[in-house]
């Protein structure tokens, strides 16, 4: 059995300094030197640093998407929802640097609200599901589902942003249940 694609260890290489440190590190060469082969059958594989990039952005969200929800795949909407939660902290708290590519940085192809969140391409997807059996089973108010998960995961991304950035300063199980507890608050704007 063969290994993987040329293209495959190029953007694993890539994957992998831009999670130890950030997309700013990734380049041609480096990828290149890292995946055992020349600038050149970089360049044939990916025709610049952004294709690469967008390459390695689909592929960690769809890596993203297929493990969310794994953690509690059964039991009450709660304990799914905050199944959810956990695994966004997982994600975040242990991978910043592709967190921050993934979710901050300007990026051309990045996914933009609302038109991508529909498509059921993104682990949000996952919430917007939840939200819609939510508002179906009577656990949350009638509303738009899209809007409501965006309104359930921003308080989040917030504090996340300021927890990346030194600005809690709270060892991560206290931010933990800092986020616990904020989720909580806005849920129970959003309850029946």
């Amino acid at each position: 059995m063969s290994g993987p694609s040329t293209a495959g260890r190029i953007a694993d290489a890539a994957l992998g300094i831009l999670v130890s440190e950030g997309a700013a590190a990734v380049s041609m060469r480096r990828v290149a030197g890292l995946a055992g082969v020349s600038p050149m059958a970089a360049y044939k594989h990916f025709p610049s640093r952004q294709a690469l990039l967008d390459v390695v952005a689909e592929r960690a969200f769809r890596e993203l998407t297929e493990g969310w929800g794994a953690r509690t795949p059964d039991g009450t909407w709660e304990e799914r929802a905050f199944g959810l939660l956990a695994d966004f902290l997982d994600f975040a708290l242990g991978r910043p640097h592709l967190y921050t590519f993934l979710m901050t940085d300007h990026r051309e192809r990045a996914r933009r609200f609302p038109a991508d969140f529909e498509d059921g391409g993104s682990p949000f997807s996952k919430l917007v599901v939840l939200a819609e059996e939510g508002m179906r089973d009577g656990v949350l108010r009638p509303d738009d589902p899209l809007e409501t998960t965006l309104a359930l995961t921003s308080a989040v991304q917030g504090l996340v942003q300021l927890y990346l950035a030194g600005r809690v300063g709270l060892e991560e199980d206290d931010f933990r249940k800092l986020c616990e507890r904020t989720v909580r608050r806005v849920l129970d704007g959003v309850r029946t």
